[in-house]
């Protein structure tokens, strides 16, 4: 017989005696797990991008889990008000944050931040990644094409506003990037969410958005919105008359919002590992599937390890971008 093989056979015999005594100590870990009643905490208000796939993705998990997940939206300060409330959640699995990535721009625009995202919270999974898209109210900004728009911009500087779920969000940020690009001057005017924010511009009180597909792809289809151009290498199957930000003359705009699930740090290891498994399931049902490919959204599910170094590289990548714009709060 071979070293190799001797080696083989002691291995799984190493990991089966691993496994065995690890089952006493997961089962006692998922003791009274799942609780008849979980909480998501979404630190943005109800109506916005981060609600249309935490909502339905909560009520498939829930489902396998034959448990009930409730989505709490505590909105406010670009997402920080209801992260900083979650962080101080018992570490129990009894509630997570469902975010976005407006959390790894925070620690760049807000500098007094009472919780540290990668310190108080313990990566999942992302759920969905989502393109950028300029949404304009057409009865605001007497433009049929990005051409028309960045001409009229130019010649009105300062004139057209966009607003945005917050000072520090990504559509923010991606619309401080649209400038810094274009050099053009478009006036910011935060809000508390992103639901609020798209109320204002189909409501006509605002002039545009540097929005996420998940609010905006649905007001493009009926025609209340236009969409002049999406911030993707190439164009979407969803929009194929919709040009890139490359064809439009902005190739370096390229911005997606994505949105993640987080434990609190200190959830049991066996509890996260439960929730991302049920989470990756939850994502193979075609019901979520349809949903998301009608948001034009590409699925989540990478690994809590792939998770980290998402956010890890997304923390630098804005941090750069909001030096260069030299932005602050509002």
């Amino acid at each position: 017989m071979s070293s190799k093989v001797i080696v083989s056979r002691r291995r799984a015999l190493g990991l089966g005696v691993a496994a065995s005594l690890a089952a006493p100590m997961v089962a006692r870990a998922q003791q009274g797990w799942p609780p008849a009643t979980i909480t998501w905490i979404n630190p943005f208000p109800a109506g916005g991008g981060t609600d249309v796939f935490a909502r339905p993705l909560a009520a498939q998990v829930g489902e396998q889990l034959g448990c009930q997940i409730i989505i709490d939206n505590k909105g406010g300060a670009g997402g920080t008000v209801g992260a900083s409330q979650a962080a101080k959640m018992k570490p129990d699995g009894s509630a997570f944050l469902v975010g976005a990535v407006h959390h790894t721009i925070a620690p760049s625009i807000y500098k007094t931040l009472d919780y540290d995202l990668e310190k108080n919270f313990e990566p999942i999974t992302m759920i969905a990644l989502v393109p950028q898209v300029i949404s304009i109210n057409p009865s605001r900004v007497p433009v049929k094409t990005a051409a028309e728009f960045l001409a009229y911009v130019r010649a009105n500087p300062g004139k057209v506003n966009y607003a945005s779920p917050g000072a520090g969000t990504a559509h923010h940020l991606a619309g401080e990037l649209f400038k810094l690009e274009t050099k053009t001057d478009i006036t910011h005017v935060p809000y508390r969410g992103a639901g609020p924010a798209m109320q204002d511009l189909l409501a006509g009180n605002a002039d545009m958005m540097f929005d996420g597909m998940g609010t905006s792809a649905s007001q493009i289809r009926t025609g209340k919105l236009l969409g002049l151009a999406v911030a993707t290498p190439g164009r979407l199957s969803e929009f194929p008359d919709m040009p890139t930000s490359a064809e439009i003359g902005v190739p370096n705009w390229i911005v997606s919002t994505w949105y993640g699930l987080w434990a609190i740090k200190g959830t049991p290891q066996p509890i996260v590992d439960r929730m991302y498994a049920e989470v990756v399931k939850a994502m193979a049902t075609p019901k979520l599937q349809t949903i998301w490919k009608d948001q034009t959204a590409q699925m989540g599910g990478e690994t809590p390890a792939e998770f980290a170094k998402r956010i890890r590289s997304e923390i630098e990548k804005w941090q750069k971008v909001v030096t260069a714009a030299g932005v602050k709060l509002d």
